[in-house]
């Protein structure tokens, strides 16, 4: 099954075209196109898509589309799940979803507890946990207090894995932590991204984001000129 992934919801715009089949845990990847970014994700990546198709062969036998829905970056997953949506309608194919946690969760060796971990800001971590490659719950929105009192517990006297954004954010934040085996990717790995994608079953993971967080922008309490309401 030729397919290619998407992921624009982190520290990076990723696309890659990988070959393989549902439980493969090392696709063969056909072109990888990554470059770190923040923000700007909407200006790359369509020609990273182009290229990338392009050195794969084309679009032509692309089986499905996968994308990551979150959690990350408000703006990051609209661009993605909107160009990932738009490119399934074009060609006809289906787009399934990717949990970034669970990609970024898969971006490192399984055996053991991984906690998966995105620097959320504002004293809160995104998190969710693995041991052995299953997942223990769901995935929350947790303050750095509560993710390191549940990795502690989940960890016993082993030593956890902690992958992602917020790694190095707990790490420094509780001493306790820093002797975790950090891995503070931007981005979950494409061959990780690629994995997953081909194990989704369209039906149960649909291209919806998942915020676990409303977004820190709010509408505006007026319209311009529009005078300002007296104080009660």
């Amino acid at each position: 099954m030729k397919i290619m992934v998407i992921d624009t919801a982190l520290g990076a715009c990723a696309v890659g075209v990988f070959e393989g089949e549902a439980g493969d845990a090392q696709p063969q990847p056909l072109s990888l196109r990554v470059e770190l970014m923040t923000k700007g994700h909407q200006e790359r990546l369509g020609g990273l898509a182009r290229d990338a198709a392009a050195e794969a062969g084309g679009f032509d036998g692309m089986a499905r589309i996968g994308v990551t829905v979150g959690p990350g970056s408000f703006t990051g997953l609209r661009v993605g799940l909107a160009f990932a949506l738009g490119l399934g309608a074009a060609l006809d194919r289906p787009v399934v979803g990717i949990s970034t946690l669970d990609a970024l969760a898969a971006s490192v060796p399984s055996e053991g507890l991984v906690a998966a971990v995105i620097d959320a800001r504002r004293g809160q971590v995104y998190a969710r946990l693995f041991r052995d490659g299953v997942a223990l719950g769901e995935a929350e929105a947790l303050s750095l207090e509560a993710a390191r009192d549940r990795i502690q517990a989940e960890a016993g006297n082993a030593r956890p894995v902690l992958v992602g954004s917020g790694a190095e954010v707990l790490a420094e934040a509780f001493p306790e932590l820093a002797s975790a085996a950090l891995h503070p990717l931007p981005a979950p790995a494409p061959e990780a991204l690629a994995a997953l994608a081909l194990a989704a079953d369209p039906t149960t993971a649909p291209p919806q984001p998942l915020y676990l967080r409303a977004p820190d922008a709010t509408p505006p309490s007026r319209l311009p000129g529009q005078p300002r309401q007296p104080a009660a």
